[in-house]
């Protein structure tokens, strides 16, 4: 196999010759000693070089063809200028074209190729910008040049390679001449393609040992780079390299090369291309025989993380669903490998194997039961799982580490083997119900979750990474132990949930609840809330429609879930799993209670419905649709609907109010056409939303729900509907005008649903061109018609609500403002009567008016009949004029006794001698009639 030829290069013109002067010797300066390290370059006429290496009729001319290539060598023995780099790689092409005629020109070319190692020469800073076209073709030349059949010549180019990530600077430099930067080659390689010609020359070394290591170690240093792992992916690198990963190598170099390059590939690469060019039997043939011999005669520390390797490199191919794991055996193998240390086997590949207690053999058991668990994925796997024994395998290590020595794995490594033990069991356990009944695997567990919650000293490491949250305690077994129950009591296997019960599984997770709880008060992780959230769905498998183990969970199971039920809402957000126990939960309470009346009755005494509703007031789309599936069930209990009505929200909001108002925002949701009032606009669609209209009428068979059914298990107008039926539409309390508009659409739903089915089955008729019989459809549209008068019925009912209430609304605003008159008008009668109060005290003349206009109505009310001799006694005081009725005691407040100079014992001469002494009477407040013993008093006679 022989590669194309590097792309061709024009020569560069050579330099000008520049004529030479004779100078006379001078001593030696300071400058000169300073630059002594840097030589000057003797101009070789290169062009010159090519053209006699390109002439080729004369035999004669071979030595002087080496000569002039010896000239060259020792002209850029100090690196190859940029601007040279065309030629000289011209230079190159020609030699090594020649090498399968002249093998003389095999050591000027590999001469040659060590310069290319050096590195290269920049006048100017520029100058790696300028000549990068010219560095990329010629650096892509050496791939090119693996063509050459000469070992020397590949071994060489791989060195020039390996050099560029170990350049060392010359130790003379030409003058005027800068190194280009450390990278400059590597940049220029992965830009030039040189990785994937590199790969594609492996064909070329296929039963060459020596030269295929120095190429898989090239490889290697150029596999460090996310771009030429890329070019090598396109030249099947990882296919290649693997298929040959047991060929004969007594230095083992070429299985370690070949597993540091595949590793490179997958950690700069997407995975799943590296897994589909590896999986093939052409590579997993030469990975099994690697590594089982590897695990079976290797004995050094390197043996051993190089067996891992290829074990993880394996784990991954069969993560592939197309990878022939199996037919290659293996996966058997593997199987075996995993389990032969808990189950005797008498295969002859396990019969003098042992696996010993270092760390690297700690790995391996870890990486064979990661190994397990992704075989488990392939259902064509699990028949070998049931031969190799895995579950009982995987059993073992469900019991307490009973007696950690020095001649066994260490505590902190027990624990990591036990816990991954477990989590594997996990995946396994359900797919073989068997084995694990067999196993007796429910009363493994429930002893090994009694261990759990029980006094034992134990001290968890929480090391590693199923152990995390375990430091001190055995929560990460319990959580593990919880994960293997759960699916297999998820697959409804009534032997193995029988089993589970008639051993108190049961009552044994409610105290494993209780004792979970008392802990969660001091701390509260993701780790114990998903213990919590496991034993609840447990719980709620084992107890459905089974009356005897609901009454199992009863009330202690009710006192359990009361304080699932409070928590604080905020912690639904926090990412603990807070929402997921919530869930739980709820999924318990109708699993395990409803349908027990004696714990149903418990759950209400406990105000249960109370926080269901308030649950349900927070509007949470994930769990309303939830609880209003178990409002509905309750409320089969006749005690549950006044439980409901009692219920207040914020606001005093009630439960009706609650309902009504999820349901107007699931038809906000739906887009189900309203007027901003509320009512109906279409009434022969009040019930369908925009995307149910969008999708129209497709024609479905008998046997499959059409669009108008399915509607109702998507949304929760139905439960809500439900819910509203066993309350009652009649005396909701709490319901605005609005809200009675929306409730007469409830009333109606299921009236109106139907009629959405016989539309539907109308338009699929039509939609089928199919005519139905005369009475038929007639039928139908009597059916039709009626649905739509339905509709438009409750539409007028809607519109006499809204002016109903709006009459009444300006009724009560009609009594509110004849209020505001008569509270204005009472103001402007005490603001008169204050006025007049005023004049009768500041104007005297006023007051006498006053007082005789008081004598005459008083004298116009008394009786014009008197009886015959009667003794009439006046009650009037003379003298007096004052407006207030006067009693026989009075206080005179307004009037300072130093006005009028001491008591009133003449009302007249008091007037008349009435004085200003200290200026004008201030105000008259008024007689006030007062207790004698409380304020001194005048006797009015």
């Amino acid at each position: 196999m022989s590669s194309p030829a590097g792309p061709a290069v024009a020569p560069a013109p050579s330099p000008a010759p520049s004529g030479r002067e004779k100078r006379r010797p001078q001593l030696a300066t300071d400058s000169d000693l300073r630059t002594s390290q840097c030589i000057q370059l003797k101009s070789v006429d290169l062009n010159h070089v090519i053209r006699l290496l390109e002439d080729s009729n004369s035999n004669n001319e071979e030595e002087r063809q080496l000569e002039m290539l010896k000239k060259v060598m020792k002209q850029y023995e100090t690196g190859l200028p940029l601007k040279d780099l065309a030629q000289i790689f011209k230079i190159l092409n020609l030699c090594a074209e020649k090498i399968q005629d002249q093998e003389a020109f095999i050591e000027p070319t590999c001469e040659i190729l060590k310069l290319c190692g050096l590195p290269f020469l920049k006048k100017k800073l520029s100058d790696e910008v300028n000549y990068t076209p010219i560095t990329l073709e010629s650096i892509a030349q050496l791939g090119y040049l693996m063509r050459v059949p000469s070992s020397q010549v590949r071994i060489q180019i791989c060195k020039c390679i390996i050099s560029f990530y170990h350049a060392e600077p010359p130790n003379k430099q030409l003058a005027g001449f800068h190194s280009t930067s450390a990278n400059y080659k590597i940049q220029m390689a992965e830009l030039g393609g040189l990785a994937e010609t590199l790969v594609l020359s492996l064909a070329l070394v296929e039963n060459q040992l020596v030269e295929k290591l120095w190429v898989l170690k090239a490889l290697q240093h150029l596999s460090t780079s996310g771009v030429n792992c890329k070019l090598m992916m396109k030249a099947q690198a990882a296919s290649r390299i693997c298929s040959h990963l047991n060929d004969a190598d007594p230095s083992g170099q070429l299985l370690f090369r070949s597993s540091e390059i595949l590793w490179n590939l997958l950690e700069n690469m997407s995975k799943e291309e590296i897994v589909n060019q590896l999986s093939n039997l052409e590579c997993i043939y030469p990975l099994k025989e690697v590594f089982v011999n590897l695990l079976m005669h290797g004995f050094r520390h390197y043996d051993r993380q190089l067996r891992n390797d290829l074990l993880v490199i394996a784990t991954l191919i069969a993560e592939n669903p197309g990878a022939p794991m199996i037919e290659s055996g293996f996966t058997k193998q593997l199987i075996l490998l995993a389990t032969f240390s808990e189950v005797k086997s008498h295969n002859p590949l396990v019969r003098g194997l042992k696996i010993t207690y270092s760390y690297e053999d700690f790995e391996l058991k870890k990486l064979l039961f990661n190994m397990v668990a992704v075989l488990v994925k392939d259902l064509c796997a699990v028949p070998l799982l049931n031969e190799g024994k895995v579950v009982l395998a995987l059993f073992h290590y469900v019991k307490p580490n009973e007696k950690p020595g020095v001649h066994d794995w260490s505590a902190a490594q027990y624990e990591e083997l036990q816990l991954h033990a477990i989590a594997t069991l996990a995946s396994v356990a359900p797919l073989l119900v068997d084995d694990y009944m067999t196993c007796q695997g429910n009363t493994r567990l429930l002893m090994f979750l009694e261990w759990c919650v029980g006094q034992d000293p134990f001290f968890g490491q929480g090391n590693c990474f199923h152990g995390a949250g375990g430091r001190g305690n055995k929560l990460a077994q319990m959580r593990y132990s919880l994960r293997v129950l759960r699916p297999v009591v998820s697959l409804y296997d009534e032997a193995v949930n029988l089993d589970l019960c008639d051993q108190g599984a049961i009552n044994q997770l409610l105290d494993i609840l209780k004792h979970i709880a008392n802990k969660s008060k001091e701390k509260e992780d993701a780790i114990v809330l998903e213990i919590q959230t496991d034993i609840l769905l447990i719980l709620s498998t084992l107890c459905e429609n089974d009356l005897h183990r609901k009454e199992l969970f009863g009330c202690e199971g009710v006192d359990i879930l009361i304080p699932f039920m409070k928590m604080d809402p905020n912690k639904l957000y926090s990412g603990l799993g807070h929402n997921r126990l919530l869930f739980s939960t709820l999924d318990s309470l109708w699993c395990c209670v409803m349908g027990c009346y004696i714990a149903e009755d418990y759950f209400l005494k406990k105000e249960g419905i109370f926080l269901l509703l308030d649950l349900l007031a927070l509007k949470q789309k994930n769990i309303c649709n939830l609880i209003l599936g178990i409002l509905v069930e309750f409320c089969d209990n006749s005690k549950t609907a006044s439980h409901i009505n009692t219920w207040r929200g914020k606001k005093d909001q009630t439960a009706a109010s609650l309902l009504i108002h999820l349901w107007k925002q699931e038809e906000l949701e739906l887009g189900v056409k309203h007027d901003q009032d509320g009512r109906i606009v279409d009434a022969k669609k009040p019930l369908v939303g925009n995307l149910q209209e969008q999708q129209g009428v497709i024609p479905m068979p008998a046997n499959c729900p059409s669009i108008a059914i399915m509607e109702v298990s998507e949304n929760m107008r139905a439960k809500i509907y439900s819910v509203l039926c066993k309350l009652g539409f009649e005396n909701l309390p709490g319901l605005s005008a609005k809200d009675f508009v929306t409730l007469a659409v409830i009333r109606r739903y299921l009236d109106f649903k139907v009629g959405e089915v016989w539309s539907e089955i109308c338009a699929e008729l039509k939609e089928e061109t199919f005519r139905p019989v005369t009475p038929d459809e007639e039928a139908l549209n009597v059916i039709s018609e009626a649905s739509e008068n339905v509709g438009k019925m409750v539409a007028t009912l809607q519109t006499e609500m809204l002016e109903s209430q709006q009459h009444q609304e300006l009724q009560e605003e009609e009594k509110v403002y004849s209020k505001i008159h008569a509270i204005h008008k009472q103001r402007e009668m005490v603001n008169k009567s204050w006025e007049d109060f005023l004049t009768r005290t500041s104007n005297y003349e006023a007051l006498k008016k006053a007082k005789r206009l008081q004598e005459k109505s008083i004298e116009a009310s008394r009786s014009k009949s008197r009886p015959q001799n009667a003794t009439l006694h006046s009650t009037e005081i003379k003298g007096l004029n004052t407006t207030i009725a006067s009693g026989r005691l009075v206080t005179v407040e307004s009037t300072p006794s130093e006005l009028i100079g001491g008591p009133l014992a003449d009302t007249d001469l008091a007037c008349r001698k009435l004085s200003v002494r200290g200026g004008a009477l201030k105000k008259i407040k008024g007689v006030k009639v007062l207790d004698p013993f409380k304020k001194d008093s005048v006797s009015v006679k």
